[in-house]
Formats: structure tokens, sequence, C-alpha cells
């Protein structure tokens, strides 16, 4: 089949114990146009990299052997801007926070769709290919806009009112747009390290933020939560079929 226009030659490295994960994930991924290597360990993963070049790597969490937290690392350290999305078991909350604050570029949660997974791979290789931003340029999300020079917000055109702290969660969510940011991460980025635990107070100011930058406040489409772990600002809606079956109960 001919490759889509939208992934032509994109390298993807799946690294996953569990043959069925792989296999449910093999036959689209190429069908979309993405060339496939897959490896069912950590250290099959760091062997392959020495050998080959990839734009994204799908890294399982729960593996034998070194372990996807530990691969992540290596592969970090190996080569500092590919684009590392890990797969975790749905009640995997802790192993989330610690995936993205070890450097993981994004999770996707099992069960998942395969346009979900294809809309994350997409968005994490724009990100690390795109030109380094200029901090000072405009920047534009659907109807919100910031001008960084003069800390302005416009919605729909029209400027409205953010306090200091509320500008700097937005900025900073925005700077990071389709990327999920732990409670941690925010805090420690906007008001410092000795914030880090304050979750509660971080939640007060997204919900006035909410109030003033989204239609519905209770249902937002721009400042969206990742449940126990923190906030993504939103690049494009996502889609939920079809699924990825949830490993077996002896899997990882």
């Amino acid at each position: 089949m001919t490759a889509p226009s939208s992934n032509p030659g994109v390298r993807v490295l799946l690294v996953d114990d569990e043959p069925a994960i792989r296999r449910a994930l093999r036959a689209p991924l190429i069908e979309m146009g993405f060339v496939t290597v897959e490896a069912s360990r950590g250290e099959d993963a760091l062997q392959l990299m020495q050998s080959q070049s990839f734009d994204v790597v799908l890294l399982d969490v729960n593996m034998p052997g070194i372990g996807g937290m530990k691969t992540l690392a290596r592969l970090r350290a190996m080569a500092p801007r590919l684009p590392i999305l890990m797969l975790t078991v749905v009640d995997g909350e802790e192993e989330k926070i610690l995936a993205l604050e070890s450097g993981a570029d994004d999770y996707i949660t099992k069960p998942f769709s395969i346009r979900e997974c294809v809309a994350r791979m997409r968005s994490a290789v724009r990100r690390a290919q795109a030109p380094d931003r200029n901090e000072d340029a405009p920047l534009a999300i659907g109807e919100i806009e910031v001008l960084p020079t003069r800390r302005i917000v416009n919605r729909s055109g029209q400027p409205i009112h953010l306090t200091r702290k509320e500008y700097d969660i937005l900025y900073y969510l925005m700077t990071h747009a389709g990327r999920a940011v732990t409670y941690g991460k925010l805090l420690t980025s906007v008001w410092g390290p000795d914030y880090r635990q304050e979750v509660d107070y971080l939640r007060t100011f997204v919900r006035q933020l909410r109030k003033k930058i989204e239609d519905d406040p209770s249902n937002p489409k721009y400042l969206l939560t990742d449940a126990y772990v923190g906030y993504r600002f939103a690049e494009a809606p996502e889609v939920s079929e079809p699924t990825v079956p949830r490993e077996p109960s002896n899997g990882s």
C-alpha cells in the first residue's frame, strides 16, 4: 500500500513484551505509512538504537529485564530530542508521573485507540522536528492568542484580563501544547520548587483561568485535566475508535 503523505518514512520503534499489543499496532501503523521496527525488551531496543535511527519510540513501562523506566533513561541519554511515548496500564498513575518527569514526551493508557496513538505520535514528532520557537513571537491556538512581549491574552480577538500567575500558567501550558504537564512540573515552573506539592493551590488558579478562556469551564476544550497527573493544553480533539485491547492479567 502506498504510504500516505502525512507519514512518509516516519520510523517507529515499538517496544513491548506483549505480542498481542505489537500485533494490534503493527498492521495499522504500516497501512498508515509508518516504518515500524519492534523490540520485546528494553535491552533489544537499546541495541537497535545503536545501529538505526528512529523518529519516535512507543515504549511499554512494565517489561522484563531492565524495564521501561531504565530504558527511557538510557534512550533519552542517547537521543535527547527523540520523541518517546510511554505505554502504561490504566491504573498506573504514579508511573505516568514518573515517566513524564523522567523525560517521556507523553503517555498512552492501555487500552487505547489506534487513532489516539497515531495522533499523539504525530504531535510528538511534529514538536521534535519544529524549529526552535522565538519566545517573543505571538502564540495562537484556536481562539486563544498570547502576545508574550506585552503579556496580553486575547480570546476571539478580544482582550481578557489575567492575573500574573494565571498568565504564567496559560503561557507555560500553551508553549507545551499537546503534552501532559505534571502538577509538580507546572507548580515548580510557575511558583518555584517550594510549591511543588501545592496541588490544591494550583487547581484553584486553573478553575479561575478556565472561567476566562473556556466557553463552558465545566467541559473545557482547551485546558484539559489529565486525571491524577496534571494538565494538558489541547492541540486537537482526540478520537476513540478503534481500540487496542488491554493486556492479559499476567502481562506487563
